[in-house]
């Protein structure tokens, strides 16, 4: 299987730690993080993608606001541009300016991001959220 990722949810997971929206919400970005975690493939769309899913049935999510659309083309632009460097540096910062979570991701980046649920290599059993 493929996870599908629109493109400012690419850089949402370098620093995913397990916070969320509402507990649905969170417990399917620990499922995909899971996913990717035990070497899962990602597909980039535009849109909506399987971190947005359990959002949908709102008709007011801001999963389809023109704004977050453009947080994605910002996104796959920085991450054009920084292929070779570390979110760490700051060089992705720019792109996350109006995002509600931008203080949640410096503080884990400033951890060093001791936290974060997606890492290669990692036990994907290891980071099962209890029910």
């Amino acid at each position: 299987m493929t996870v599908q990722l629109r493109g400012h949810h690419l850089l949402c997971l370098l620093t995913f730690v397990g916070e969320g929206y509402t507990p649905t919400f969170t417990r399917n970005y620990v499922r995909i993080a899971e996913r990717l975690s035990s070497g899962e493939s990602v597909t980039v769309v535009d849109g909506p993608d399987d971190i947005c899913v359990p959002m949908l049935c709102d008709a007011g999510a801001h999963c389809r606001e023109d704004s977050i659309a453009r947080r994605d083309s910002l996104a796959l632009a920085a991450i054009a541009n920084i292929l070779d460097r570390s979110v760490a540096d700051g060089k992705a910062a720019a792109v996350c300016v109006e995002c509600e979570w931008a203080g949640l991701c410096s503080r884990v980046a400033d951890s060093g991001f001791r936290d974060v649920l997606v890492r290669a290599g990692t036990d994907p059993c290891s980071l099962r959220e209890e029910v």
